[in-house]
């Protein structure tokens, strides 16, 4: 994680730095001042930014305002608890003030990072609720065969068993890992761990057969992705 300190004491920017250092995941690109962090944050694209409040010419308010296209995770370090609430209006995750001890540094920094890897990890569905009659299931994506589009459901095939939820196929598209599951066709997405083998047809086409026998069309211009993604 690339973290940019900013403060106009060099002082302080040292006292960080040296904090910052002992985490082996946390990598320092750089520290300055409020009139230069634009620029770093710009060139550098920090991870993490640690931006102090109250400094000549530009304050940390106006660093995130003026530097809109990239924003970090931001925690503010400032000797002025007064700013506090206009600290979190800005969407800060968290506010240090000087002066600080390890333990509140750290703390700071591991809500930091948490933060980091939730903006930087896709996260992707794990189960799906779907209803019966009788019951409401929860189904577990890896246990799903494939989908089928049914007009404003998708049709869940399970071991054999056909469940309906109503999702259309590209909103199912975008909650499903991309490195398991694979639309093959405009009415029909597939979990990879499911094919057993692939068959071509004319003009490009394929059929895929999965494990439990089901055979499904790979249409043609969907088929160089598909093949990306089972080497994959």
């Amino acid at each position: 994680m690339k973290v940019l300190i900013v403060d106009d004491e060099p002082l302080a920017r040292q006292t960080v730095r040296m904090l910052a250092e002992t985490d082996r995941e946390l990598t320092v690109v750089g520290e300055c001042s409020g009139i230069d962090a634009v620029e770093a944050i710009e060139r550098e694209k920090p991870d993490l930014l640690f931006l102090d409040i109250q400094m000549p010419e530009v304050d940390g308010f106006e660093v995130l305002e003026r530097a809109s296209g990239h924003v970090p995770v931001v925690v503010f370090i400032t000797a002025f608890d007064e700013y506090a609430l206009r600290a979190f209006e800005v969407h800060a995750l968290d506010y240090l003030l000087k002066p600080f001890d390890d333990r509140r540094f750290f703390a700071a920094l591991s809500r930091a990072k948490e933060q980091v890897r939730a903006r930087t990890t896709p996260s992707y569905t794990r189960r799906f609720c779907v209803r019966t009659r009788e019951k409401v299931l929860f189904v577990k994506t890896d246990e799903i065969d494939w989908i089928e589009a049914a007009d404003y459901y998708a049709s869940f095939h399970i071991a054999g068993k056909t469940y309906l939820l109503r999702q259309t196929m590209m909103e199912l598209e975008r909650q499903l890992d991309p490195a398991r599951f694979v639309r093959v066709h405009r009415s029909a997405i597939v979990n990879l761990e499911r094919v057993r083998e692939m068959q071509p047809l004319f003009r490009g086409d394929s059929v895929l057969v999965l494990q439990d026998g089901t055979r499904l069309r790979l249409s043609r211009a969907r088929r160089e992705e598909f093949e990306k993604r089972l080497a994959g």
